[in-house]
């Protein structure tokens, strides 16, 4: 891919009328759907340049995880972004939810580097770098991270990549503490709890993950993956405060995302984040043209 796709893609967005960019739709409800009569539009696939030993890959915004996650791992090398079947990298980005390994990984915002992304004025946008260096001014890269695409549509990423673990294995036990083992634990990929048991995600050389799993208390089962989310909605928490959830719930100790059976309530931003968010908007989209009827709040 090289900027002839991108300024192709630009020339797409155009400078006029409502456009949203469209990914796999895997979280397509999140923030809301688009105004009626929106057009859509798809940002360009496929990886442009990859070097395994600076451990940082270039693709379009409209790749899947899945593509890219299997190009990386040619090298032994994965990326931490949520690999949702169909997903595309633009499209995780701009929702901004994390994976079950953000506890080890840290969350998606820090994997982007540097992004190219079409302005409300139709233009192509570079923003960010593909080192990390002290820089001056707005980050725009974490900006564009969760915003769902209504301050710029991205076209192409620079993402940091990470080794790929050795050995990767789901442990259980019914009655665990979850946040005993979250002490006890050094670096575990995912901790969750429904309120029963206890599921744990560990992840390096083999040894090392039997090791670790061994000095935990009680007897823990080996097992085939995390447990099913509750698909109702989606809260984040302060993590001290997870001890106190009842009803059905999968949470992820120590981050505070909270998996529900029921629909996330509407959220009241502080009236000075709710400004900051309106200035934003008004800056980077004036004519309210990107993702019109999508909001970050919701």
């Amino acid at each position: 891919m090289d900027l002839t796709a991108l300024d192709a893609f630009a020339a797409e967005v155009g400078s006029e009328g409502p456009v949203a960019v469209v990914g796999g739709r895997t979280q397509w409800e999140v923030g809301g759907a688009p105004a009626p009569g929106t057009r859509e539009v798809r940002a360009p696939a496929g990886i442009a340049a990859y070097e395994p030993a600076e451990m940082v890959v270039r693709c379009g915004a409209g790749t899947t995880v899945a593509d890219l996650d299997a190009a990386l791992g040619e090298h032994g090398q994965t990326v931490a972004l949520p690999d949702w079947p169909g997903a595309t990298v633009g499209g995780v980005l701009a929702v901004g939810h994390s994976g079950l390994r953000r506890l080890r990984l840290g969350p998606v915002r820090d994997t982007l580097l540097e992004a190219r992304f079409v302005s409300a004025h139709g233009r192509l946008v570079k923003a960010g770098g593909p080192v990390v260096k002290n820089v001056s001014g707005f980050d725009l890269c974490r900006l564009l991270v969760g915003s769902l695409g209504t301050v710029g549509l991205l076209a192409q990423v620079v993402l940091r990549v990470v080794p790929r673990p050795a050995v990767s294995a789901w442990f259980t036990q019914a009655g665990a503490d979850p946040f005993e083992v979250r002490r006890r634990l050094h670096r575990p990929s995912s901790i969750l709890w429904d309120g029963t048991s206890t599921w744990v995600l560990l992840e390096g050389h083999a040894g090392d993950v039997r090791a670790e799993v061994g000095g935990l208390p009680g007897s823990w089962a080996d097992a085939d993956g995390p447990p099913a989310l509750p698909t109702g909605g989606r809260v984040s928490m302060r993590p001290a405060e997870l001890r106190g959830l009842t009803g059905t719930f999968v949470a992820e100790v120590g981050v505070g995302i909270v998996h529900t059976d029921r629909p996330a309530p509407v959220r009241q931003l502080d009236p000075v984040v709710a400004e900051l968010n309106q200035r934003i908007k008004a800056t980077f989209d004036p004519e309210g043209r990107l993702n019109p009827g999508r909001s970050v709040a919701a």
